[in-house]
């Protein structure tokens, strides 16, 4: 590197007259830098753009093409929906059918007898998950219990605590808890029907003993033991309600089932209290299928509405990103402004923009054909506002008829709503057809050119990242370049200044002895 000497001799400002010397490179340098940064704007819009094509393509615009999604649309109600909760299936034909609860399906519960104990003083003392089985009388033994048509056995200890007792049955698939304010025990069956119920099997004085201890014997386990009718009134038992299978009928056939719920040719019936007969009506749901197009229409408005005025921006002409330099006499605020107004115009007159644009459009008018009759969005009273009427940069945006929520369609005829009552199959025939032919135009343009763009982007990034690396080679160049000349105009300056010197050292020598 050339050893920089300003003009402490020839009394130049060698500086500036480098600068000036290389202004050319510097030009040259910065007329590709700004390339670059406007090259970075255009990858960002282009992002966000793709992005919001990208989220059309993927939710709404895929789900409209699945015809499920507007034959599953079906509203059930029923006459009592108090006593059942009915929800159909796309399966169902639209109409009425008759519902009748006969019986819930319940679990099998046991409500202990309240223990008593008392301590050393013999007062009523307090049991609770920590009090151990023998304070209850009870001894080692073992309690048997039928689960469905299964038998189990619980081995039982006197020094175990009620907390272990608890969980003893629970391994055998009686759920049970303890209640401390009640003192006693609740036992339950893990599911509601037969199959799931539970009882204790007493056959002799020593289960049956064990059974009264911990408050678990029923009037039907001592009578087991003892013979019929050898229970008294004054005697107090555990209650045991046993589990029942719930009963329905639907249209006069009678359907049983361990659980409220049933599944029946595309109808979801849950029971929900005993009942006389009901009536369950299906139908189309118009509002289902009328607001899941709205809500379609509405987001193609938004991303066309955005290309539209990301293509019509205006011109940024006389724009270019700013230098480090020329950053320097201006605000942040003013800076900012600059930086936006070539920002917003940066996809002015894309012509990836306009054929996006113009490939969703023309698919969007398509007519497609029904049961043998042509379709299109206008059949439907769904149409754009028109050249002269659409707002800026809305002319390619649909509209719905009668639509309260939009001023340009409010007041006409309600066409869709009337379609979707009238013949639901040729909404959804046509929708899913014009859903399919613009998804399969977006995928298509999204997989079309794998070497110039990644997947599911509609414009070449692949393409414009080789010209942002060519930009950074590029640059680089010229900052080499720019270095080289201010370094060889340097050394001459140097050079210069060096002669001069000499000189003006001889020429002082010369006066010197003249002087002399």
């Amino acid at each position: 590197m050339a050893i920089r000497i300003s003009g402490l001799n020839s009394g130049l400002d060698t500086d500036s007259i480098v600068q000036e010397l290389v202004s050319a490179y510097r030009t040259k340098q910065d007329k590709y830098t700004k390339a670059q940064t406007k090259l970075s704007w255009k990858q960002d819009a282009w992002k966000e753009m793709n992005t919001k094509i990208y989220n059309f393509y993927s939710k709404s615009l895929s789900n409209m093409r699945r015809a499920g999604n507007f034959t599953n649309k079906k509203i059930t109600t029923v006459s009592d929906s108090t006593k059942a909760k009915v929800t159909a299936s796309s399966g169902v034909v639209n109409g009425t059918q008759t519902l009748k609860v006969n019986q819930l399906a319940t679990a099998g519960y046991l409500t202990g007898k309240k223990l008593k104990i008392t301590d050393e003083e013999g007062k009523e003392a307090k049991i609770d998950s920590k009090t151990t089985l023998s304070a209850l009388g009870v001894k080692d033994g073992t309690l048997k219990i039928k689960v469905g048509s299964e038998e189990k056995t619980v081995e039982v200890k006197a020094d175990m605590t009620i907390s272990d007792f608890t969980k003893a049955l629970q391994e055998q698939g009686v759920k049970a808890n303890f209640d401390a304010t009640q003192q006693r025990f609740f036992l339950f069956s893990e599911e509601s029907g037969k199959s799931s119920d539970f009882n204790l099997v007493v056959d002799d004085a020593d289960s049956l003993e064990l059974a009264e201890n911990l408050g678990l014997a029923t009037k039907q386990n001592y009578e087991d033991v003892h013979g019929a009718g050898s229970a008294t009134n004054d005697m107090v038992f555990a209650d045991k309600l046993d589990a029942t299978n719930a009963i329905i009928e639907l249209n006069g056939a009678v359907f049983e089932g361990e659980s409220n719920s049933f599944s029946i040719n595309g109808l979801n019936i849950t029971a929900l209290s005993k009942s006389d007969e009901m009536t369950v009506t299906t139908a189309t749901d118009v509002d289902g299928i009328y607001n899941m197009i709205k809500d379609f229409l509405k987001e193609y408005n938004e991303v066309v509405n955005a290309m539209e005025s990301a293509y019509n921006a205006p011109t940024s002409k006389g724009y270019e990103p700013l230098t480090d330099s020329e950053k320097e006499s201006m605000s942040d605020k003013e800076i900012e402004k600059w930086e936006t107004k070539i920002k917003d115009s940066i996809l002015r007159r894309d012509d990836t923009l306009r054929s996006v644009l113009s490939g969703m459009s023309m698919n969007m008018a398509k007519t497609f054909e029904v049961n043998g009759k042509k379709y299109s969005l206008a059949s439907f009273g769904i149409k754009t506002a028109g050249y002269f009427n659409a707002a800026e940069n809305e002319s390619y945006a649909y509209h719905i008829d009668n639509d309260a929520s939009d001023s340009v369609s409010s007041a006409n005829e309600d066409r869709l709503r009337k379609m979707i009552e009238e013949d639901p199959d040729a909404v959804t025939g046509f929708f899913t057809q014009l859903a399919t032919k613009v998804y399969d135009n977006l995928h298509e343009r999204m997989t079309s050119n794998p070497t110039l763009s990644s997947a599911y982007k509609v414009y070449n990034d692949k393409q414009m990242k080789e010209e942002y690396d060519d930009y950074t080679k590029t640059i680089k160049k010229w900052e080499e370049k720019l270095k080289d000349m201010e370094d060889y105009y340097y050394k001459k300056f140097s050079a210069m200044e060096t002669a001069l010197a000499k000189l003006q050292s001889q020429t002082n020598s010369l006066s010197s002895l003249l002087g002399g």
